[in-house]
């Protein structure tokens, strides 16, 4: 039996509008960001600054300023410098600190007029224009001096400090003819220092008297070959007086302040003179302890008296004996 009721054709009728859950769910593309100006009225346009560009304006600000203040100081700095070498070169060129007194220390063998000749100070120079880098050569020129200092003691004051070469002996130098000797003083290095003129000589008179009172207190080096020729100022090249040096020089015992004077013949006969006591031959100046060991044994075995030791061969020592 055909049913009254009429069935609706799915193709046929209206379509149901979209519920807003699905109309939700459609979405448009994003549009791309932009600054934006906004515009009011009544308003200054304004334009929009993204935040990460804030530290970086703020830091070139801070750099300008910095750059600044270096400017400002660097201008101070060469400021301060110009009115410093204006001023230098003003007192350099015035009489401003005038030398009005030369103290010297350490000398005992030169006199004060010997070192006002080698010091050479001007009159009226100033600390500031004296060359304290010459005056120093010119006195090391001094075969007594082995060292110089200079200083400048403001205001007037120059002060030269001295190291001089003492003797160690005094050699005896014969002449050419051989019938005389002069007394030359030598230093510890070998350093010629001066020939010692007699006291009552004029020479004698303008020498220091701490140059005799040395002289008589050190070892003498006697019978020196002819053909010696000492020179102030240079060092000995005589290897027989050279030898009699070292050899008292490397000294150590008792013995050493018992010698009284060396014969400097030869190396091989070199010969001490001792205070109470006889010569020993002590030859080149090789085992110089060892040699001395001997001698102080040879002389403690025979207390009644020895006139005579060799010890140039250590090992097989000679002597006699009272």
């Amino acid at each position: 039996m055909a049913s009254n009721y009429n069935r609706k054709s799915a193709s046929s009728g209206s379509r149901r509008p979209a519920s807003r859950a699905q109309a939700g769910n459609t979405r448009r593309p994003a549009a791309p960001r932009q600054a934006r100006t906004y515009e009011r009225s009544g308003a200054t346009r304004l334009t929009s600054v993204r935040v990460g560009d804030l530290p970086q304006v703020d830091r070139a600000a801070r750099a300008q300023k910095t750059y600044h203040r270096y400017l400002a100081r660097l201008g101070v700095v060469a400021g301060v410098i110009v009115a410093l070498a204006i001023a230098a070169t003003v007192a350099y060129n015035s009489s401003l600190f005038t030398i009005e007194s030369v103290s010297v220390k350490g000398v005992e063998h030169l006199t004060a007029s010997d070192m006002q000749q080698l010091a050479g100070v001007d009159a009226g120079t100033t600390l500031l224009r004296v060359d304290a880098a010459g005056i120093k050569e010119n006195l090391m020129k001094d075969a007594w001096v082995a060292d110089v200092k200079v200083r400048r003691v403001f205001p007037s004051t120059l002060e030269i400090d001295v190291t001089e070469r003492t003797i160690t002996a005094v050699v005896e130098v014969p002449s050419e003819n051989a019938q005389s000797s002069t007394q030359w003083a030598i230093a510890s290095d070998g350093m010629w220092l001066m020939p010692i003129p007699a006291k009552d000589s004029d020479a004698g008179r303008r020498t220091s008297s701490k140059v005799y009172e040395d002289a008589e207190n050190v070892l003498h080096i006697t019978d020196v070959p002819y053909g010696t020729k000492p020179a102030v100022g240079s060092y000995c090249s005589d290897a027989n007086v050279n030898n009699a040096l070292a050899i008292v020089a490397g000294m150590t015992t008792e013995l050493a302040g018992r010698v009284t004077s060396v014969k400097a013949t030869e190396t091989e006969s070199t010969t001490l003179t001792i205070k109470d006591g006889p010569d020993i031959v002590f030859g080149t100046a090789d085992n110089i302890r060892e040699k001395e060991r001997v001698c102080l044994q040879i002389l403690k075995e025979h207390p009644e008296g020895v006139t005579y030791i060799n010890v140039r061969t250590p090992d097989r020592p000679t002597w006699r004996s009272l």
